[in-house]
């Protein structure tokens, strides 16, 4: 059974079969999402797919992880939804429990017999024989959580947030963070050294920061922003939303999709035995060096209602996606837009970070002083980037936080 921490409200997860798993509905797109009942294959499939082509999922893939054997791997959901393929287990999920926030990462235990989840208000959920080590969500963090980074010893963990925070629960050591060091890029994820004595946090812009027995082998200035961090050896590799992979210290370079037409961007990279995985948000696998393909949802598409095609103002924003994020302003900010904090600003509560990120539009510098259709619009580019639709919305059942 699942365990969770006390800002959610489980209920049983549901089963599935072995290589695909299907789950319900939760988590950052319940609103566009709401009456699936978990992806769904073609009426004419007597066996589960070797790709996802013809399926549709609830809501875009956001993290993966590989089994210890290199064989298999798990792919995860931001309604927390779980598809295993090799010799990878299915444990159970979140995709039948409400969720305050959307998953955003996933990271498995050292025998590959369990694996956690995190959500983006830091709450973590552990299944198989995972345990439940603390959590941030009820700490009130001024930034989103965006990975979790497990000890050698699966007795811990670390929760990287989007500001550079790093939290230490169970056997991990905190050795240092990145607050403060990336004001202009949020943090995407950290990865740890062999020893558990130090970690590298990397930053969307390609930015490398190294604590504790880390060494520092170099950054990327890359074309794309830089999604995933992992650690390979006594080095590591960072994974770019175009497919790019850069290699640093003692990691080593297998090949990348760099040039290649993607059907969705690469949302995460993990590492097996003797190479590594891209991961777009569509569920596709992409094997590099040793790495194994077991099967993918690759070229899966997410749910969207019909509504979501109607374009009704200049900025291109539709009368669907401004429901969807007027119910977060309204949740998060009482119904005003002009909110001018010093972490968050605007009537999406928008960190100035994610702002000056996706505001590629030419809008005021600050979300406070943008109109709500100019706000809405960098929240759609927001939900492309890191949830693969731009239809997608938190759940404001919640009400807890910004972006």
């Amino acid at each position: 059974m699942p365990q969770a921490d006390e800002t959610s409200t489980p209920t049983p997860p549901r089963a599935g079969t072995k290589a695909i798993r299907t789950v319900g509905v939760a988590g950052a797109a319940a609103a566009a999402f709401v009456g699936l009942g978990g992806a769904t294959a073609p009426a004419t499939a007597a066996t589960p797919l070797a790709t996802g082509q013809g399926m549709v999922l609830n809501a875009p893939i956001v993290a993966a992880a590989t089994t210890p054997d290199s064989h298999g791997y798990w792919e995860a959901a931001s309604d927390g939804g779980i598809f295993s393929f090799g010799d990878a287990q299915f444990y159970g999920s979140t995709g039948a429990m409400h969720l305050n926030k959307p998953i955003v990462g996933m990271t498995s235990t050292p025998d590959g017999r369990g694996y956690w989840e995190v959500g983006a208000d830091g709450g973590v959920f552990s299944f198989g024989d995972a345990q439940f080590y603390g959590s941030t969500a009820s700490l009130g963090l001024g930034a989103a959580a965006v990975s979790i980074e497990p000890t050698t010893s699966g007795k811990g963990y670390w929760i990287i947030t989007s500001d550079g925070g790093v939290y230490a629960f169970g056997d991990a050591q905190f050795h240092g963070s990145a607050a403060g060091m990336s004001p202009t890029s949020p943090i995407v994820g950290a990865a740890a050294t062999s020893d558990d004595r130090g970690y590298w946090v990397a930053a969307a812009n390609g930015s490398v920061y190294a604590f504790g027995d880390a060494a520092y082998a170099g950054g990327a200035s890359p074309s794309a922003q830089v999604v995933a961090i992992d650690g390979a050896g006594n080095g590591y590799r960072l994974a770019t939303s175009d497919g790019g992979i850069y290699s640093f210290g003692g990691a080593s370079f297998a090949g990348s999709l760099g040039g290649v037409s993607l059907n969705k961007p690469i949302i995460g990279l993990a590492s097996a035995e003797t190479g590594y995985l891209s991961v777009g948000s569509d569920g596709g696998i992409f094997a590099f060096g040793g790495a194994g393909f077991y099967g993918s949802l690759g070229g899966s598409t997410v749910y969207s209602p019909p509504s979501a095609a109607l374009a009704t103002s200049a900025t291109g924003v539709t009368a669907y996606q401004r429901a969807a994020w007027t119910r977060v302003n309204v949740c998060e900010e009482g119904g005003r837009w002009d909110i001018d904090g010093s972490i968050y600003s605007g009537g999406l509560g928008f960190s100035h970070a994610n702002w000056n990120t996706f505001n590629t539009f030419g809008y005021p510098s600050d979300a406070a002083y943008a109109t709500p259709d100019e706000q809405i619009r960098v929240a759609v580019a927001f939900a492309t980037h890191y949830w693969g639709n731009p239809n997608a919305a938190p759940d404001q059942s919640g009400c807890a936080g910004g972006y």
